[in-house]
């Protein structure tokens, strides 16, 4: 580093002006005061447990009982989704840090850290962690090994909760799957239409357990479309 304080730069009026340099000191200074890799990801993961709970504090409220103007609570999710840590960075941080970790608990707590900072793939946290704990990870040589073993899993675990979704909740196995199937490829659940109902036991509208067990199975088929989403493969 040289001893040159300021240089004359120029600018978009076309003239030149000085321009404040930092020496070796204030870089150094700089670089220890940004925060780190994990701090990021704890503050991201922080940052997203509230925005949730708001939301549920949200959904869980009529308006008239909420004491939050919820007007004035802005989230910057543009800038969380711009920042996203997407399912092919947490796959290939398992396989890095594999090789540097101890044990598989060590290696899920920082696989959790990474996840919970994700706003796309909180729902496949227990997903993943099944993977790890399931998985001899020694055997992968590079990391589309270990992305490809993981899609392999996660589509033979959504066809096993979808079948034993449709058998706990006893649904019309053939309606299920076709509602199943369509929430999967637009990415979320609907309660709009007649796909819905037309899954549910056989129960008359005017049973009052009816609007419960509608509301019960949606919740179940709205959770797992989030948790198995972007995989791919068959119901």
């Amino acid at each position: 580093m040289c001893a040159t304080n300021q240089l004359k730069l120029l600018a978009a009026d076309g003239k030149k002006y000085l321009t404040d340099l930092a020496d070796t000191e204030q870089i150094l200074r700089l670089i220890q005061t940004s925060p780190s890799k994990r701090a990021v990801q704890d503050y991201r993961s922080a940052y997203n447990d509230i925005r949730d709970w708001l939301r549920r504090q949200r959904e869980g409220q009529q308006p008239e009982q909420s004491s939050v103007d919820w007007d004035d609570v802005v989230f910057e999710v543009d800038f969380l989704k711009s920042q996203e840590i997407n399912l092919d960075y947490i796959l290939e941080l398992i396989f890095d840090n594999n090789k540097k970790v101890k044990t598989k608990a060590a290696l899920v707590e920082e696989v959790r850290r990474a996840i919970r900072a994700s706003l796309g793939n909180r729902a496949k946290e227990s997903l993943l962690v099944d993977f790890i704990n399931q998985t001899d990870l020694s055997q992968f040589d590079d990391k589309a090994s270990v992305i490809e073993a993981f899609f392999t899993f996660a589509q033979a675990e959504q066809l096993r909760e979808a079948q034993e979704l449709i058998s706990s909740e006893n649904l019309n196995a053939d309606a299920a799957k076709r509602y199943i199937v369509h929430s999967l490829k637009r990415e979320y659940a609907s309660d709009n239409g007649t796909e819905l109902n037309a899954m549910l036991p056989k129960m008359s509208p005017l049973n009052p357990l009816y609007l419960t067990k509608k509301q019960t199975v949606f919740q179940k088929v709205a959770a797992f479309v989030e948790k198995f989403k972007g995989v791919g493969g068959a119901i």
